[in-house]
């Protein structure tokens, strides 16, 4: 007998009317499981990855007896930076993904019970009402 794998899609969050299409059509092929992320987080996190990188190398490891020399450290770890760049390369696994999601509903749901249940949207009659 064929095993049948689910199959997971990763991608920025779409404006509304393009999220509710996008569900529509993962609607009749329960194998495809959407996922949505703000468009910001890759972005945000890559951000902070350099100043960990800027923070390590360069930032905590001197001593600064003024600005202009925290500066100087500064400019020096840009330019030895710039002239050997190493893109960031993402290793994580979905299945560790996954599993930190997991760990932390279970967590939520901890601290209150049935934070994480999925939320439906009220009509317009409703919102009357």
């Amino acid at each position: 007998m064929q095993r049948r794998l689910s199959v997971h899609g990763y991608g920025n969050t779409a404006p509304v009317p393009q999220m509710s299409a996008d569900h529509a059509r993962a609607a009749p092929h329960p194998r495809f499981i959407p996922h949505f992320v703000p468009t910001s987080a890759s972005w945000l996190n890559l951000v902070e990855r350099w100043f960990g990188e800027l923070t390590s190398k360069a930032v905590r490891r001197g001593t600064f007896s003024s600005v202009a020399d925290l500066q100087v450290a500064i400019a020096q770890f840009l330019e030895a930076w710039n002239e050997d760049p190493k893109p960031f390369l993402w290793t994580a696994t979905v299945e560790s993904i996954q599993a930190k999601l997991t760990k932390c509903r279970q967590t939520l749901e901890q601290i209150k019970s049935g934070c994480t249940a999925p939320r439906t949207r009220r009509t317009k009659e409703q919102m009357q009402s």
